[in-house]
């Protein structure tokens, strides 16, 4: 099986029964802000996207690069397309010339003609990309590969099962916007985001210890930040707290923990894989490479200063009333939103800041009332801070996930009180009603669901699953004093308790093993 490196998680492998083309992006994601590094805009893509299939994770730009995908990518191919719950990504493909799609039933292994094999496990949680997000399993002649990219699954049973994997290709540094946009001092910043960088690499640590690949490809990251106002988030300045560590620094970090099988790939790298091993061949040498990232980026800064000054010239729309707008838009939707709403719990600020960066326009969305209105002077636990034009923009396309496109753009601040509430992001990530529908009855068939199986964790008997996303406690679970932390997402709880101290609602419920009841678990919003 041979691997060719094409970028950030894009991949092709080749066997003798076909190829598979997975997520290519090229162009600039999220505002311009973010760009694939190493560049891999100058592979030979004509002949790259010459494959019988196409692979695409999930919807995020990152992944799904539509520009690329429709004129570089063979209308041939057959789509492996994700069991998920909603049409969108068949609907974007179809819309892009994609005519071919093969619907794999989630974690069935699909044979292909000419024995190559393949499964995709669907997550399908609303927190799962853009309500979604997968990972590929592929086997020809005795060769196993797992494409995890930057999925999160409570565990990697399912491909374990199927046999050893020989190659491992996962996620490891940031895709979040966290803690860098917070309205925080520049110490909290940098504790945080040591804090965030060093779950990142926990959590890849237990992934790469539950498959034992015979080999590891670090992949899935980090994007690089392009424009000068952002040029501050690459990993480039000695910043501990920085959530963006690349390649090479996943090769030391993971050296520490006593990991000697990662290959890096850089794009036009080529890993030949087999059963008892593996030879990669580089466009230049990686440790050369990584050792002159600066110097890389500056060019790439300057060769890309176009792009960024042309996608800025094209957000302003002033004949957008950006709050009559988002009334007659997001109205309907807190109408029909329940569990959301309650879980938001108060009114959300939208700080405008106008084209001559000095004006504001105070939007509040009110979820209690309701309504979107003009900012009335009262307190409010969560405020957003961004450009007019950008909001100008979501409106103008009809954007319906303002997470993933506004928020990972990190051209914005943010500011709350008290703890992070993952309703806030997983509504303004369903602004259509179809997917506002699939996180109402997801999150009140998750947060219903009685977990009556328990288990022991020193000296402390708690709920074996994760009330926030179901992860298995009894492996990613971490007790530290009267402290939970599940290591999958780092979300923490109190256990005398039962309280999340990361999230608002998420109610564990734990009691000493020398209780003599237990706790109540409480009621899932708090």
């Amino acid at each position: 099986m041979r691997v060719t490196g094409t970028g950030h998680a894009s991949m092709r492998i080749d066997t003798a029964a076909g190829s598979i083309l997975c997520d290519p992006w090229v162009n600039p994601a999220y505002f311009a802000s973010w760009f694939p590094f190493p560049d891999n805009s100058l592979l030979d893509w004509e002949t790259l996207g010459q494959v019988d299939y196409l692979y695409v994770s999930h919807l995020h730009r990152d992944h799904f690069d539509a520009k690329h995908l429709r004129d570089f990518v063979s209308k041939d191919a057959t789509v492996l397309l994700p069991e998920f719950p909603t049409s969108e990504m068949e609907d974007e493909l179809r819309e892009l010339g994609f005519t071919k799609f093969l619907k794999a039933p989630n974690e069935q292994v699909v044979e292909l003609p000419g024995g190559l094999k393949i499964m995709i496990q669907a997550l399908t949680s609303p927190t799962d990309g853009p309500i979604g997000d997968s990972s590929l399993w592929v086997e020809y002649d005795g060769v196993r590969l797992l494409n995890q990219n930057d999925a999160r699954p409570t565990d990697l049973t399912v491909f374990a099962e199927l046999g050893h994997v020989h190659a491992h290709l996962l996620q490891f540094s940031g895709a979040i916007w966290y803690p860098m946009v917070y309205e925080l001092p520049q110490s909290a910043k940098t504790a945080f985001g040591k804090q965030k960088r060093e779950r990142q690499f926990d959590r890849t640590w237990r992934y790469i210890d539950d498959l034992k690949a015979d080999h590891v490809f670090p992949i899935a990251g980090p994007p690089c930040f392009l424009d000068d106002e952002l040029w501050q988030f690459n990993d480039i300045f000695g910043d501990e707290g920085n959530i963006f560590p690349d390649q090479s620094v996943f090769l030391s970090e993971y050296a520490k923990v006593g990991g000697t099988n990662g290959i890096v790939l850089l794009p036009g790298s080529v890993a030949e894989v087999t059963t008892s091993g593996a030879t990669t061949t580089h466009p230049q040498p990686v440790e050369e490479f990584f050792a002159n990232k600066k110097a890389h980026l500056e060019e790439m800064r300057e060769r890309k200063r176009g792009v960024i000054e042309a996608e800025k010239a094209s957000w302003r729309h002033p004949e957008i009333d950006v709050l009559g707008e988002m009334k007659r838009r997001i109205e309907p939707l807190l109408d029909e939103s329940i569990y959301l709403a309650k879980g938001v719990g108060g009114p959300v600020r939208f700080d405008l800041v106008g084209y001559d960066g000095e004006s504001v326009e105070s939007i509040v969305v009110d979820f209690p009332g309701k309504e979107v209105r003009p900012y009335a002077d009262e307190k409010v636990r969560y405020r957003f801070r961004t450009e007019r034009a950008l909001v100008e923009h979501l409106l103008h396309i009809g954007e319906i996930d303002w997470v993933n496109s506004l928020f990972l753009s990190c051209r914005f601040s943010a500011a709350r009180i008290g703890q992070y509430n993952e309703f806030v992001y997983a509504f303004f990530k369903c602004l259509s009603e179809e997917r506002l529908q699939y996180a109402e009855g997801w999150y009140d068939e998750h947060e219903r669901a009685v977990d009556a199986e328990d288990i022991t964790l020193d000296g402390w008997v708690v709920q074996r699953r994760c009330p926030h996303l179901k992860a298995d406690l009894s492996r990613f679970g971490i007790v530290d004093g009267d402290q939970l932390t599940c290591q999958l997402h780092g979300w923490k709880f109190d256990l005398p308790s039962g309280r999340c101290l990361t999230s608002v609602g998420h109610k564990v419920r734990a009691h000493r093993v020398d209780a003599e009841t237990p706790a109540p678990a409480g009621e899932a919003l708090s």
